[in-house]
């Protein structure tokens, strides 16, 4: 008879400790790059947010984030600039490679945040990468925010060595809510 109580108790528990899908404000989300250029940094973002996104800070093993940015999107201020990198081969061809994406692998507790592994696809070029992120949660709302860095030439972004820089810094604000 104790076992009929106890059921509806661990299903409810459990439900309670389950990754739980948080929708993106992708008007709200601020993606930022910069890198060093030969006049200086050069800072730009993207826009054209899509993810999907469970997580819970009481599972991890059960969150996951898959997510996509419409390359086209970027921007750097400069037309002339921001034509070059949405339609040369050596830069982003967005004709070609319309879409930029993220796929999680695992996320994990940090002793300043989290970070997430996942494999990132630029140019149909794939690489494992890890990035350190922040939650924070109110009530039914919430922000992820994140930094991290990438080597351009790893996924064939631009002429090896000349003026601009490998590293390409990335910046994350990602507000949510339930």
């Amino acid at each position: 008879m104790k076992s009929l109580f106890i059921i509806p108790i661990i299903t409810v528990m459990a439900g309670m400790m389950l990754a739980e899908h948080w929708n993106v404000d992708a008007a709200g989300a601020k993606i930022s790059f910069s890198v060093k250029g030969p006049f200086g940094t050069v800072h730009g973002n993207f826009t054209g947010l899509k993810a999907n996104l469970q997580f819970s800070e009481k599972d991890l093993a059960g969150s996951s984030l898959s997510a996509t940015i419409e390359a086209k999107t970027v921007s750097t201020g400069i037309s002339l600039r921001n034509s070059d990198l949405r339609n040369k081969e050596e830069w982003l061809d967005t004709d070609k490679y319309p879409v930029i994406s993220f796929k999680s692998k695992k996320i994990e507790k940090t002793s300043s945040g989290y970070k997430v592994l996942g494999d990132l696809t630029i140019k149909a070029t794939t690489k494992s990468i890890d990035i350190p992120f922040t939650f924070t949660q109110n009530g039914n709302t919430g922000v992820f925010k994140g930094e991290f860095t990438i080597n351009r030439e790893d996924y064939k972004i631009g002429k090896s060595g000349g003026s601009v820089g490998d590293p390409v810094s990335i910046s994350l604000e990602v507000p949510v809510k339930k």
